[in-house]
Parts: C-alpha cells; structure tokens; sequence
C-alpha cells in the first residue's frame, strides 16, 4: 500500500466541518471514534487560523452525545451535528436516537464504515474493520428503522451538500434526526472547496380559510368542547398559541399524562388537568391540538363528540398504532392555525361560554384544593420523605427562577406534573424513547439554556441505567451544573405493580418473592458524583428535605452539579 497523506484542510474532514458550519450547526456532539481524525485535523486548522466552525465537544458515551444533542434542541429546535463510531457506536447511541425521533428533535447523525479495507491506495484505514467493525449493508442500514432517513454519503463532491440535505429533511416536518454513514475512505479524500449553501429556516405550511372556517363554526356551536394536547408546547410558539386560543374561546385544555412538555399553564382556571374521562360521554366537541394517541384503549372512542385533530403532521410515521376517530383535519403549522381560530372567536354565545367556564374554573379550584390537601398530608407524613413533598418543595424552590425540569421519572411522573405547577414554555420536558438519557438530556437543555438553572428529576431504577460516569464528566468538563434529584424507592416500582396487577393472587403474592424489582441492593447514588467534586445530599427525613436542596440549589447556582437522592417512601 502506498501512502498519500493529504494536503491539510482539503480532504473530506474539511468538507465535513464546512458543511455543518454551513447550515448552522452551533454544536458537533462527538462520542469519538477511530474514523474521525480528519475532521479533528479540520477543526485543528480552522481553529489554529481563527476560521469558523461549530463547537465541539468530546464526550466518553453515545448516549450522552445523542441525549445532550435532543436536550439542546428541544429549546433550539436547529439541527445540530453528532458523531459515532462506526456501527457499533450507532447501536450504542440508537436508544437515544430513537428517542430524539419520539421527541421531534432535528440533528444530523453521522458514523463511518470502511469501504476498501485496506486494499486500495492512499491511508491505511485499519484492520479492525475487516475483522469486527463493519456491518452487511452498512450503519445506514441499521440506522434506518429509528431516523427519518438514512442514507450513505458515496463521494467526498457530494459530501457537504448530502450533509445539508440531510439536515434540511431533519429539521421539516416531522423534525427527528437523519443518519448518513460517511466511509473513512470518503473523509480522507481530497476534498475540492465546493462547500455547502446555508441552509434557512423551513417554511410553513398553513389550513386554508375554506377549511379553518368550518371548524369555527363547529366550535361556536359546541356546548361542552375540550382541547386534548400532548406535545402543542413543543412547536415554537405553540404554548402562546394555546393559551390565547383557549382564553378566546373559553376551552379547558386536559394534558393527558402522555403530555411530554409543558403545553399550558397548569396554574391557569382552563387547564383541566390529566385526565380525558369526565369529557369522554359529556363532551360534543373534542379538539386533538399536537396529540398523537389520545385515546386508551385505541377503541375507547368517545360517546357522542365530533373530532377535529389540529396537527402539521397528524398521521405521524413513527407510531406503530394510532386511532384518532378524526371527523376534520387542519393540517400545517399548529400556532398558526390556532391564531387563526383565536381570531375567529367572534359572535359567541355569551350564556353558554359563562357556563362553560364557570364550570371548569370550579373543576381547576377544586384540583387546586386537592393538590394542597396531598401536600399538607405528605408534610405532616411520617416514616420518611413522601414524594408529593420532594415535588411541592421543588416547586417552591423554583419558584421566580424561570427554571426547566427535565423528567425521568415512572411511577412518580404523574405527582412530578402535578404538584410542579409548570406555567411557561420550555419549562417541562419528559425523556422520550427508553431510561438511561434523563442526565445526558437535561445537559443538552442547559447547554441551550445556560441562564436558567434545569432540574433533572429521576427515579433510583432510571438513574441506574443512565451513563452516569460519563455524564458527570461532560457536566465538569463543560461547566453545565444540573440539579439532579432521585426518587429513591428502592424498588423498580412499575415492574412490580405490573406482577402485582397480572397475578394479584400468584405464587411471588404468596411467598414474597418479587422477582426483578429489588434495587435496595444498589450503594448510596449520591456519592458517583463525589470523585466529581460534585455536591452531594442524601436525604431520609421530611425535615431535612428543605434544607438540602436549598443548599443543592445554592451548589448549582455556583456552578457545581448537585445530586440529591431522596428516599421516598412509595
């Protein structure tokens, strides 16, 4: 074989950074691999000659580079750029990448395979993908059943532009990450300068007032209407949209516990809670804004309500089974679709919009007043720290601090929604597609927000499947300080509740023998981040719960990670 070192700066790794600097790319998230030593040559250069590129961060796990690309971009909503190694790098990180697909996150994905294997001129690539790296049919192709598209990227001329095409379908509608495969081969080619044409923000689509008008009409005629939304606050502007749509209209809007983001204020007289049933028989007009899967069971149609979805893409590609019962689409872009209903929220029926409302605002009050009597009966609770309370103080301790809670929660998550009272936008996100992303996600949303402190709230089961070594580096490294706060119950609970509910009177009922639930077994999570200088609390007492995170919440605010495992008694 015969050497052929490239001219530095003019190979595929120099294609490559050009590229993603083209279409804007603030962050390479690189979890680092053999096949990537052009592009650090390339941002070597540009960096020694003062020469644009994104910044890049080396991060020691897939899932952390994947998951710390979906946080940056749930409050980006940009493609960013991430780097795997090779297959196995992409089967590592694909749990995360399936989840930035669940999460309507764009990002381009991008790994390498070889494709002469050391048989042709020019570098050598190694022989470890002969022997163990490479896949039939290329990463692509294993790539392909959790992105939106994936493809292989065949030439170094084409390499930049494939790029900018991949992140151009990434970030249309349905937004989710594109995956190319660039052989090694192809990034240590000599590269001829064609870069890539910036791309720009995608253009809307909008409901014609031919079909907006209808729906109108069937809202102003509808006595007992609700809005069912799951992801509306995830749109860039849908939260806003929402709000003053519903307040025209004088709608409650139910966020089902599938919601998640925050989608509505919770605090607001209109926001009926997580629960669809009290409108299933009594509402005559159900409006699906951003929901993928209102209804369980999928049979479980309502009784008697016309359907309208509101969504830009409401048949969404990546759901196996979706139901919807839709009677009329308005199909394109959410916030300005309901801008267009809020302003025809004209010549309503006063008597009936009083009734309505007034209903509802009793409803919210009497939620209200559920919410403090739990927490009144969690603070006087003794025998340990019940979780309603770890909630409640977390809600007062974020109180005024425009704060984002980032949550990886099971069996608490309904207690987490409810008593956090989240009421702006961007200010709740849960973990999509799998546990073991909850800390490298809410990494990625403080990187995009480092001026708002992010709360990161994980049961003890989730937290174990976390990369938490890794993730607690990053958070060093990158001068990202979370608050993380465990719900330690010692137990997988859901794994459990599902033994209990399928044999309620079964042998492990009998004996005590609950199989694949015990976690008591597992060292005290709080001390993983000490080695870090991190901030650490464990907490065991209702009393002590306050004050430990008011001293977390001072380590953050600081400029250290602080890592509170509660143990919770349920």
């Amino acid at each position: 074989m015969t050497e052929n070192p490239s001219v530095p700066g003019t190979d595929g790794g120099g294609a490559f950074v050009a590229a993603f600097d083209a279409v804007g790319a603030d962050y390479l998230f690189c979890s680092s691999g053999s096949e990537w030593a052009p592009v650090w040559e390339s941002l070597a250069r540009r960096h020694r000659d003062g020469e644009p590129a994104p910044h890049y961060l080396d991060l020691t796990h897939e899932t952390v580079a994947v998951g710390m690309a979906t946080g940056y971009g749930l409050i980006a909503r940009r493609p960013q750029g991430v780097l795997l190694h090779a297959a196995p790098g992409l089967l590592q990180g694909s749990m995360a990448v399936h989840g930035a697909l669940l999460a309507g996150v764009p990002m381009v994905v991008t790994s390498s395979e070889s494709t002469s294997y050391g048989d042709a001129p020019g570098h050598d690539p190694g022989g470890q993908w002969y022997r163990n790296l490479s896949v039939v049919g290329g990463p692509h192709g294993i790539a392909q059943p959790f992105t939106k598209w994936a493809t292989e990227a065949a030439s170094v001329h084409t390499l930049p532009t494939m790029i900018a095409r991949a992140a151009e379908l990434s970030w249309r509608a349905p937004a989710g990450p594109a995956y190319l495969n660039i052989p090694l081969e192809i990034l240590l080619q000599q590269w001829d300068g064609r870069e890539a044409k910036p791309i720009v923000t995608p253009g809307s689509t909008h409901s014609s007032p031919e079909e907006v008008d209808p729906v109108a009409r069937m809202i102003r005629e509808a006595r007992n209407p609700v809005v069912v939304t799951e992801t509306a606050g995830r749109e860039a502007g849908g939260f806003e949209a929402l709000l003053a749509f519903a307040e025209a209209w004088s709608i409650p809007v139910v966020e089902p516990d599938s919601a998640v983001c925050g989608n509505f204020p919770r605090t607001h007289p209109l926001h009926a809670g997580s629960d669809i049933g009290p409108w299933m028989d009594t509402a005559d007009l159900i409006l699906l804004v951003n929901c993928r899967v209102p209804f369980y069971p999928p049979s479980r149609r309502p009784g008697s309500a016309q359907i309208v979805v509101i969504d830009e893409v409401p048949q969404r590609p990546h759901v196996v089974y979706q139901v919807l019962f839709a009677d009329r689409y308005l199909e394109g872009d959410v916030a300005n679709t309901l801008r267009q209903l809020t302003r025809r929220a004209k010549d309503l029926d006063p008597v009936a919009v009083a009734g309505r409302r007034a209903a509802q605002e009793e409803r919210h009050a009497a939620e209200q007043a559920a919410v403090t009597e739990a927490e009144t009966k969690a603070e006087q609770a003794e025998g340990g720290v019940d979780p309603v309370l770890v909630a409640a103080t977390l809600r007062k301790l974020l109180d005024g601090s425009h704060g984002i809670v980032v949550d990886e929660t099971i069996t608490h998550s309904r207690i987490v929604k409810r008593h956090l009272q989240t009421d702006a936008p961007d200010s709740y996100f849960y973990v999509q597609g799998g546990l073991g992303q909850g800390i490298a996600v809410a990494l990625g949303v403080k990187l995009a927000a480092p001026g708002r402190p992010v709360v990161l709230t994980v049961g003890d089961g989730a937290f174990a499947y976390n990369p938490v070594i890794p993730s607690y580096d990053a958070s060093k490294t990158y001068e990202l300080p979370l608050l993380i706060m465990v719900f330690n119950n010692r137990v997988y609970k859901s794994m459990n509740l599902n033994h209990r509910r399928f044999y309620p009177e079964g042998a492990a009922a009998d004996t005590g023998e609950w199989l694949g639930t015990d976690l008591h077994r597992l060292p005290r999570l709080a001390g993983f981040a000490e080695p870090f200088g991190m901030h650490t609390e464990t907490v065991d007492t209702s009393e002590a719960l306050a004050p430990a995170l008011e001293r977390a919440f001072r380590a953050v605010a600081e400029g250290t990670t602080a890592v509170v495992d509660v143990l919770v008694t349920r």
